[in-house]
């Protein structure tokens, strides 16, 4: 079968899933003995393929930052407009303490600081979670310092349109960014969501610069620390998510990389990797103390040896029995971030099918995703939560159209003395 013929297939199976829905009950490992011995936060909403049976969570990645400088207001504002449910700010510290919105702690690519004479001297190297790392920092920073820098396209070659941004904007707060979501809403009417990563805890914690302390301060202020609140919050390590299941009543996603380890492990000692978390039995432990996994792709459909997508691997089923969540990162347009099948040509930076490449994750069982492309990423989901719409409807209307038939014909079998 051609890579074009198995990737249609797979589209069209959106279809034929929706008419399999069974209940399942999803075997909560959940999240009850942390704060305050909390509820859990485990799906029983699952169908046979394992489909949650409410909305597709969109979560506009670092903001719109396929059409913004990543990590803006102005890339989380249009991320809101193009319907996400979620805006994702990755939170480091400045030397003052203050939570910022980078993707990284070393600013030199997203910041125009190279361009500063004052802050020259300002530039080091470091080692961040083992690596050796130059360029400046954060926490070398203070607020008021870097307020004086504007961002800037942290991959110009791949999205040279978004470099006319450039120098326009500020490098924004937590608090920003929690302000903009609370006084914005999405398409359907709803409170838009955060979604903050913590980056580089262990390192962070090495400098003291907590992160977990003024973020979880920070969701207070803006009475965003509670069960319901539109908030989730996630992180690469695993200790600090414990230690924010005793600190917070939000909902917590422990992120999985395709390779490697949880820093914090590599730090302790500890030989676990990121695949062990996604075996059955990892993923039981981490319903212990979060709410939902955020997955790389490749470990939900890894590629062929030519960059074409496989077959699914079971770590969707085996999250959703443990009661977890399953968001996936990261969705993007350009043709080098999609698989073989659905790139556009020969160019890395062309646009390719990244509306089919989402509704074959979707089909495969995931609850939402990260993307780049908000717009993108929403009407797939409108589309895919549509077509789910209908086969249940029709489900229920043949249901009907038998239970009719089976009414008919007791009462026939009474009209004839029976």
């Amino acid at each position: 079968m051609s890579t074009k013929t198995r990737t249609l297939r797979r589209v069209a199976g959106l279809a034929l899933a929706a008419t399999l829905l069974l209940p399942v009950t999803a075997v909560a490992g959940g999240r009850g003995d942390g704060h305050g011995g909390r509820p859990s936060h485990s799906h029983s909403n699952y169908d046979a393929r394992g489909h949650r049976d409410d909305d597709v969570t969109v979560i506009g990645h670092r903001g719109a930052s396929g059409y913004r400088p990543e990590h803006t207001l102005a890339a989380y504002a249009l991320a809101i407009r193009q319907c996400a449910d979620y805006i994702e700010p990755d939170l480091v510290a400045t030397k003052d303490g203050v939570l910022v919105a980078r993707h990284e702690n070393e600013i030199g690519g997203t910041t125009d600081v190279a361009d500063h004479p004052q802050f020259a001297d300002r530039r080091t190297t470091k080692v961040i979670d083992g690596a050796e790392v130059t360029g400046w920092f954060t926490e070398d920073f203070t607020l008021a310092e870097l307020r004086t820098l504007r961002a800037k396209e942290r991959i110009p070659e791949t999205r040279p349109q978004n470099t006319r941004f450039d120098g326009r904007y500020r490098v924004p707060t937590l608090d920003e960014v929690l302000d903009l979501a609370r006084g914005s809403r999405t398409c359907d009417g709803r409170p838009v969501g955060v979604y903050p990563e913590t980056k580089h805890p262990t390192y962070f914690d090495s400098v003291g610069l907590s992160l977990e302390e003024p973020l979880v301060a920070a969701l207070r202020d803006h009475g965003l620390d509670h069960r319901r609140a539109p908030v989730y919050v996630q992180s690469f390590e695993t200790a600090n998510l414990r230690q924010l299941d005793r600190m917070t009543r939000v909902r917590l996603v422990q992120l999985v990389a395709a390779t490697g380890a949880p820093y914090d492990l590599v730090a302790a000692g500890d030989e676990r990797t990121y695949a062990d978390l996604v075996t059955p039995a990892g993923l039981r432990e981490v319903a212990r103390y979060a709410d939902g996994v955020g997955l790389e792709k490749n470990v939900m459909i890894p590629r062929e040896e030519d960059d074409t997508l496989g077959e699914p691997t079971t770590v969707i089923r085996d999250a959703h029995r443990a009661g977890l969540e399953v968001h996936g990162w990261t969705f993007r347009r350009e043709n080098q971030f999609l698989p073989a099948e659905l790139r556009s040509s020969a160019d890395p930076n062309g646009v390719g099918d990244l509306a089919a490449e989402i509704r074959i994750f979707l089909d495969a069982g995931m609850d939402g995703l990260f993307t780049d492309n908000p717009d993108i990423g929403a009407a797939a989901a409108r589309d895919f939560e549509r077509a789910r719409a209908g086969h249940h409807d029709a489900g229920k209307h043949d249901a009907g159209k038998r239970d009719a038939g089976k009414r008919d014909a007791g009462h026939r079998h009474e009209a004839a003395g029976g």
